[in-house]
């Protein structure tokens, strides 16, 4: 009984009619989420919350090493283990300027 009790808690079921102009409304709590959605061939529609990450981000979530040296490198700056690196500027050339 309480196994099933869990999964009706997981599972939240409703039917929700698609207005006249061809739009259906998840809830004021779901206002600027962003769903993948998928429309199978019998008609079943699901939609799958996602997190658009741009192009140029991209790279850091596919290399895995990268994204773990930038995930130390913000732990070690928010418990103070960095130091000051000075002035970087003449490193920049015109193309870095925008």
């Amino acid at each position: 009984m309480v196994a099933r009790m869990k999964a009706q808690e997981l599972l939240q079921h409703e039917v929700r009619k698609v207005d006249t102009s061809g739009r259906l409304s998840l809830g004021r709590d779901k206002v600027g989420e962003q769903y993948d959605v998928d429309e199978a061939s019998d008609g079943t529609i699901t939609l799958t919350p996602v997190a658009v990450i741009p192009k140029r981000e991209l790279w850091l979530h596919q290399n895995l090493d990268a994204k773990a040296s930038v995930l130390q490198g913000l732990a070690d700056s928010a418990a103070g283990r960095c130091e000051d690196g000075g002035d970087f500027a003449q490193y920049l050339d015109e193309s870095d300027e925008g």
